[in-house]
């Protein structure tokens, strides 16, 4: 990846009506290989509508995975496709970017770790569920903290009413906000006992 000016510099992929994709950087037409292999390298790039401006670069990488998984690569497992359809609409849904997010993070930073384990896990069954249980409980972990980023788990606190004045009445929204919150506790505990039946199924 290049810099300049001290920001780092991305390519800008123009599409066009008839669905053609323009690296402007090389002045060639590409397809989406081309942008796979991209990713790969680390090279970023943002894909756009080439008359309204519009960004397209989250559609085109969904794309991509689409294409890799038609091609029988099998890397998104059935059941977390259909959990992750069902957080659209639910109230969790805008704290699963964030979860999501650290857990590839996190497993980029520890993919050496994780190959080495893996290694040692095809010649022990102990071992195989000792990183099947830390890989849950660092899942936990990281659930739990996107939770605390994007939900109101504790209200901000104000400055208290001065003598012989009273608190305002609350707002409507705040209850409404209180039951949503009760039920992204809800749909954790569950999502534990889950974790925890499988878990014991294992052993």
């Amino acid at each position: 990846m290049t810099k300049s000016n001290g920001k780092s510099s991305e390519i800008v992929i123009k599409k066009y009506a008839n669905r053609r994709l323009y690296d402007t950087s090389t002045s060639q037409y590409v397809t989406l290989d081309y942008l796979r292999d991209l990713v790969k390298k680390g090279t970023d790039f943002q894909v756009i509508d080439a008359k309204s401006g519009e960004d397209l670069t989250r559609g085109v990488l969904a794309q991509i995975i689409f294409e890799e998984e038609s091609r029988g690569a099998n890397l998104l497992p059935v059941d977390f496709l259909r959990q992750l359809i069902g957080f659209y609409g639910d109230s969790l849904q805008s704290v699963v970017p964030g979860y999501l997010q650290m857990s590839m993070n996190s497993f980029a930073q520890q993919q050496e770790e994780f190959r080495d384990r893996m290694t040692e896990a095809m010649t022990s069954p102990q071992a195989s569920m000792a990183m099947i249980e830390e890989q849950t409980r660092r899942n936990m972990e990281m659930f739990g903290q996107a939770m605390r980023m994007f939900s109101p788990f504790t209200a901000p606190t104000g400055a208290s009413p001065a003598a012989g004045e009273t608190a305002p009445a609350a707002e409507p929204t705040e209850k409404a906000e209180g039951d949503d919150v009760s039920a992204m506790r809800e749909e954790l505990d569950a999502m534990r006992a889950k974790l925890d039946q499988l878990l014991d199924s294992k052993k």
